[in-house]
């Protein structure tokens, strides 16, 4: 993993389901174990979900803050 793939967390969005249009870094951690239980959907968005739900439930998401765009 590279720093271009955390950087994604921070710029891509949800494309459906109730929270569309939701920057992927600020979903919240009930939805992201949501997809860890009934299972993440391929590609990229996927592989973004589980990223994000890994680092949210270690506690981690500040340590995205800097990557965010202004």
């Amino acid at each position: 993993m590279d720093s271009e793939f955390l950087q994604l967390l921070t710029r891509r969005v949800m494309p459906y389901g109730k929270y569309k249009g939701s920057v992927i870094a600020d979903l919240p951690g009930h939805y992201l174990n949501w997809f860890a239980r009934a299972g993440f959907p391929s590609g990229e968005l996927g592989r973004l979900l589980a990223l994000m739900q890994e680092i949210d439930s270690n506690g981690l998401s500040s340590l995205l803050d800097p990557l965010r765009k202004d």
